[in-house]
């Protein structure tokens, strides 16, 4: 008996980090351990340029506490004062989960760690670039209510380049919010608040999207991006993204 209830916690836990649903963990939250493939579309707007980021964002469960993320990203910018587009980077990141329970209450937790590898694949002069390849330990954790079935996920990491024309340190605090709304729709805000080491700036953003699940294997959702600051990297910004779990 007391072996069943011990393993139950993370079954339990699991349950509860997929909203209550057996196969419908959201795949917004980077904690969520699914398989899944998005194609996403954001156009972004400031005083000095216009930017179009067309991106692939996939996930990949290499073992129950072994998941990969990867995104393909390709830009499209007048920043330079002409039009320029190209791939922008491939980013890789690995991350492990090592402990989940239950905090107590109606919260529980998942804990991760890892590491991204960024990979630069545009010109900076042409404005497609960061400028430099770059490395991006992390760590965070996931806390979910059984009740309200609410998501809180705060995230640190920090950005060093390791490779190219341009030296980046940057530390990143990310708070995410995921709220469910019945079994198909969702709300989920996106708060990044940067510091940029090299060049003394604060680029915060906030993001806020809403979702639908069309089916348990295709999703819809729209973002509104918001820049933060006198440091922000745009204005605003509005986005799409279809989702295909598997």
């Amino acid at each position: 008996m007391l072996g069943q209830k011990m393993s139950a916690v993370p079954f339990t836990c699991a349950m509860l980090m997929l909203g209550g649903a057996a196969g419908a963990e959201n795949a917004s939250n980077p904690l969520a351990a699914v398989n899944s493939t998005d194609l996403r579309v954001q156009p972004t707007t400031s005083d000095t340029h216009d930017k179009v980021d067309v991106w692939i964002d996939g996930a990949y469960m290499i073992t129950p506490k072994l998941k990969f993320k990867y995104e393909l990203h390709y830009n499209s910018t007048d920043i330079t004062g002409t039009d320029q587009s190209g791939f922008e980077k491939l980013n890789l990141k690995p991350l492990y989960f090592p402990t989940e329970g239950k905090l107590g209450g109606e919260w529980m937790y998942k804990t991760t760690v890892g590491v991204e590898l960024i990979l630069d694949l545009g010109e900076a002069s042409k404005g497609t670039s960061a400028g430099a390849d770059q490395i991006a330990p992390l760590f965070g954790a996931a806390f979910t209510n059984s009740a309200t079935r609410l998501t809180l996920i705060p995230l640190f990491q920090h950005f060093v380049s390791y490779n190219g024309s341009t030296d980046i340190s940057q530390s990143s605090a990310r708070l995410i919010a995921i709220k469910p709304f019945g079994d198909a729709n969702w709300l989920k805000l996106d708060a990044k608040i940067p510091y940029d080491w090299e060049n003394n700036l604060w680029p915060a953003t906030a993001e806020i999207q809403v979702g639908r699940n069309l089916s348990k294997k295709i999703a819809l959702y729209g973002d509104v991006l918001i820049g933060i600051g006198a440091d922000r990297p745009y204005d605003y910004g509005l986005g799409v993204g279809l989702r295909f779990n598997y």
